[in-house]
């Protein structure tokens, strides 16, 4: 997903190269098209560069469009999946609908379970990515939760900075799903400075305009570079069964993609995880 703007301008190959020479050997797939032509370009970089593919990605159908859809496309998504060599097919999110109730979220559980089931007869599993608004209660039970338990087949992709952003402990939640989770997302959690534009508003008296930019002060960082127990993290999902650890960063501030990598890298080797490169 971070890196879809250079897939477009470089294309998937010369991109996964420039990954590689960081250091990262393994990558998901996430609103990537899967052309014949990506995906040959990304063939062609497991052969030639050692890349793995931890997996695909999914929607359940057509509402959200970054990817091909399980209701409509299940045949490509298989297909596309096994030649790139990987396992697991993910799911980034929901239909926004299925937010809207209980009876609504346990429609997509079934639906997803169904998928999931249709999956394992191909060799494949199906994992669903969470963030903050999974941890939504409905009569008093997160969502979770309630995911988990009413589409057994359905894997748990836990994200580290979701998880500290819907209020839930990353290292105690990723233990608490040891055995559903393959895949970790390695994301921080970091609080901005608040930028100057917000005290020229407070110095005018403007306290709402102010308090906007109070309030929307969580960013996305590179790894090492918030406040996540990252020594407490790793270890937990490594236990938990985590086969692949990901690093992810939905906004960058303005910084280049690639020095934002670098920057999750370096750090990942410092605290002495560079074993896991």
């Amino acid at each position: 997903m971070m890196l879809k703007g250079s897939i477009e301008e470089r294309g998937a190959f010369a991109t996964l190269q420039r990954v590689r020479d960081i250091g990262y050997r393994a990558i998901e797939i996430s609103q990537i098209p899967l052309t014949t032509e990506n995906v040959d370009e990304l063939v062609r970089a497991r052969d030639e560069l050692g890349f793995e593919f931890s997996s695909t990605s999914a929607s359940l159908d057509k509402s959200t469009a970054a990817n091909d859809a399980l209701e409509t496309d299940f045949e490509k998504i298989v297909a596309d999946t096994k030649r790139l060599g990987a396992s697991m097919v993910r799911m980034g999110m929901m239909p926004l609908g299925a937010l809207a109730d209980l009876d609504s979220l346990h429609a997509f559980c079934d639906a997803a379970e169904g998928y999931a089931q249709r999956l394992e007869e191909q060799g494949l599993h199906l994992y669903y990515h969470n963030h903050h608004v999974e941890f939504a209660k409905y009569d008093g039970r997160y969502a979770l939760d309630i995911i988990a338990d009413r589409s057994p087949t359905v894997g748990i992709e836990l994200d580290a900075h979701w998880l500290q952003r819907g209020g839930v402990d990353p290292q105690r939640t990723i233990e608490r799903f040891a055995g559903r989770v393959k895949m970790v997302h390695l994301k921080d959690y970091r609080i901005g400075q608040l930028p100057s534009e917000a005290f020229e508003l407070l110095e005018k008296g403007d306290h709402v305009g102010f308090m906007g930019f109070f309030t929307s002060s969580v960013q996305f960082a590179e790894v090492g570079e918030g406040n996540l127990d990252w020594k407490g993290i790793i270890p937990a999902s490594i236990a938990a069964g985590a086969e692949y650890l990901l690093v992810e960063q939905d906004q960058l501030y303005g910084r280049d993609v690639f020095d934002c990598l670098q920057t999750s890298h370096d750090n990942l080797v410092a605290m002495g995880f560079a074993d896991l490169f």
